[in-house]
C-alpha cells in the first residue's frame, strides 16, 4: 500500500500546576512502556506542558521528530487551556486520553485526578471547535492507554489521509445513475480536493500513451498476476496502455497532494470508443492502495479509501445487488452459517473487485455489455473484468454520502462472506449480515443510500465508526440487533 499516510504517533503529557508534574512524567514513561511491549512506536515528547508557552515548545518538538498524529496525555488533572491549544495548533489527529489512579495506598501525594480533568478538557474542546479523538474509556491504567492507542492509529491514518486526498474523476454519471449524485461541498469540508474531468480528456491521454514502450512490462505484470485466469490475453495490451495512461495522469494531477483516488466513467460509451471494459486495470489500482470507484461514484471512492486507511488492505465497491434464491438458501447456506434466509445478499459488480480478494479470478467479457453491444460475435470491446466468487472472509460493508442538502450520512455493518458457490458472474460473493432485511429498510432505503457499498475484507467497523465520529458525522446507521426497534420501524 504506497497510497496511504504512514503514522508516527507521539505522546505529550499535561500536568496542572498544582499538581506534582513527576506524576504525569512517570505515568507517561509507563504507558510509553507499556505501548513497546504491544509493538507500538511512540515518540516521547519530555517537554510536559503546563502553560501555552510549553505548548508551543512541544509542538516544535512534534514537529522536528515528524509526528502526525498526538496522544495528549493528561497525567493529573491537566492544563484544560494549554492542552486544548496544544491539540488545536498541532497539524493532525488528536487523541485525549488520562491516567487511572493507580494504587489504593498512595490516594494523598499520589492522586492524579484526571477523571475529573477529562471533563474540563472536552468541554474545553467544543468551547474551541477543536476535533478529538477520544476513546470509550479514556480513564485507564498505562497498558488500557496503550490499547486505546492502537486503535486510535488506523483512525488517524485514515484522518491524515482524507486530509491529504484528491480525488480525480472522468466523466458525467451513466444516464439514471443520480444514485451516484456527488455534491462536493462536505468533500472540501473534510479537507478533500476534487478534480472533475471529462472522459474525453480521458480518452485524448489514452490515445498519446499508444506504443508506449513501458506496455510490454506492464503486460508481463498483468500476465503474471492472472496466471492461469488469464482466459482473454488480446486484450492485455490495450488495458496496460490504459494503466499507464491513469498512472500518469495522477502523477501530473495530483498537485502537492499526497494521496489521490479516482472515480471513472467506465460505460455505455467507454467500450465502444476504448475498445475495453476498465474493470481489471480498476481492480489493480484498488489492489495497490488507490482505489478506483466504478460509475463516477465520487463518495464510493472516498468510502473505499477510508476502509484502505483502516485495514491497510486492498478494498472493494460492490452493489447490494440481489436476493439469494430459495432453493439456493436451503441446499447450500441453512443451518450452516448461523444466518437465516432475510440476512443474506449478493454484493456483485462487473469485475473491479482485486484478484487477492476472489477465488480463482479470471480475465473475462461482461456478459451484460456483450449482449447489447456485441452480440453475434466473439467477445472483444467488452473484455476486460476480473470474475470470481470472493473469497470467504469476514468483511465491513459501509458508506460516507453527503445528501443533496450537504448533510453528512453513513453506515456500517459487519458480516462474512460466505463459503458458497454464487453460480453466477462478475465479482461476486454471498454475504451474510444479521437482520439484513430490517437494515436494508430502514436504514439504506430510509436514509437515502445508493446502491453501491464500499467492503473492507475484515471485521473493523469499530475503526470506521470512530473515522466517521471524528470527521464530526452524527447520523450513522448500523445494522440493529433483533428487538431493538429503528425510529422507523413500524412498532406494531
Amino acid at each position: 500500500m504506497n497510497n496511504i499516510p504512514e503514522i508516527k504517533m507521539g505522546i505529550v503529557a499535561v500536568s496542572r500546576d498544582c499538581f506534582p508534574v513527576s506524576l504525569s512524567e512517570e505515568r507517561r514513561k509507563k504507558v510509553v512502556e507499556a505501548a513497546f511491549k504491544k509493538g507500538i512506536e511512540l515518540y516521547e515528547c519530555p517537554t510536559v506542558v503546563m502553560t501555552e508557552r510549553d505548548a508551543d515548545k512541544a509542538l516544535e518538538m512534534l514537529k522536528e521528530n515528524r509526528v502526525n498524529a498526538l496522544v495528549v496525555y493528561l497525567g493529573n488533572f491537566g492544563p484544560e487551556t494549554a492542552e486544548t491549544l496544544l491539540a488545536k495548533k498541532f497539524d493532525g489527529p488528536a487523541m485525549f486520553c488520562a491516567a487511572a489512579e493507580e494504587r489504593g495506598d498512595n490516594l494523598v501525594t499520589g492522586r492524579g485526578d484526571a477523571f475529573c480533568g477529562m471533563l474540563n478538557a472536552s468541554y474545553n474542546l467544543a468551547l474551541r471547535n477543536v476535533r478529538a479523538y477520544i476513546p470509550d474509556n479514556p480513564v485507564l491504567d498505562a497498558d488500557g492507554v496503550a490499547e486505546n492507542i492502537r486503535n486510535f492509529v488506523p483512525v488517524a491514518r485514515a484522518v491524515t489521509g482524507l486530509k491529504n486526498l484528491k480525488i480525480i474523476s472522468f466523466g458525467p454519471r451513466p444516464r439514471d445513475f443520480l444514485a451516484c449524485n456527488a455534491p462536493i461541498k462536505r468533500l472540501y469540508d473534510l479537507g478533500v480536493e476534487i478534480e472533475e474531468n471529462s472522459e474525453l480528456d480521458l480518452f485524448e491521454a489514452y490515445n498519446k500513451h499508444k506504443d508506449d514502450p513501458r506496455i510490454p512490462q506492464v503486460v508481463a505484470d498483468m500476465e503474471r498476476e492472472l496466471g492461469k485466469g488469464n482466459t482473454q490475453p488480446g486484450i492485455l495490451p490495450r488495458l496496460a496502455q490504459y494503466e499507464l495512461t491513469l498512472t500518469d495522469w495522477v502523477e501530473e494531477h495530483r498537485d502537492g497532494r499526497e494521496y489521490v483516488a479516482m472515480a471513472n466513467k467506465c460505460w455505455p460509451a467507454f467500450q465502444t470508443q476504448f475498445g475495453f471494459v476498465p474493470c481489471y486495470v480498476n481492480s489493480r489500482f484498488a489492489s495497490r492502495g488507490m482505489p478506483i470507484a466504478c460509475e463516477v461514484d465520487i463518495w464510493g471512492a472516498l468510502s473505499e479509501y477510508i476502509g484502505t486507511c483502516v485495514t491497510g488492505d486492498a478494498v472493494t465497491l460492490l452493489d447490494v445487488n440481489n436476493t439469494v434464491p430459495h432453493d439456493m438458501f436451503a441446499s447450500d447456506i441453512e443451518g450452516k452459517y448461523g444466518y437465516g434466509e432475510s440476512d443474506v445478499f449478493m454484493g456483485f459488480h462487473c469485475g473491479n473487485t482485486p484478484a487477492c480478494k476472489l477465488c480463482s479470478p479470471e480475465l473475462r467479457y461482461q456478459l451484460i455489455m456483450h449482449n447489447s453491444l456485441e452480440p453475434d460475435v466473439p467477445p472483444d470491446i467488452t473484455r476486460g473484468t476480473i470474475e470470481g466468487d470472493i473469497a470467504p472472509s469476514g468483511v465491513t460493508v459501509f458508506r460516507l454520502q453527503s445528501t443533496a442538502d450537504a448533510v453528512l450520512r453513513a453506515y456500517i455493518a459487519e458480516g462474512d462472506v460466505l463459503p458458497v458457490p454464487t453460480r453466477s458472474f462478475g465479482s461476486i460473493g454471498i454475504i451474510g449480515i444479521r437482520e439484513m432485511a430490517r437494515f436494508y429498510r430502514h436504514v439504506l432505503i430510509e436514509k437515502n443510500f445508493p446502491h453501491h457499498c464500499a467492503v473492507a475484507f475484515r471485521r473493523c467497523g469499530r475503526q470506521i465508526f470512530e473515522v466517521f465520529r471524528y470527521l464530526g458525522v452524527c447520523d450513522v446507521g448500523f445494522n440493529r440487533s433483533a428487538g431493538d426497534r429503528y425510529p422507523s420501524e413500524n412498532p406494531f
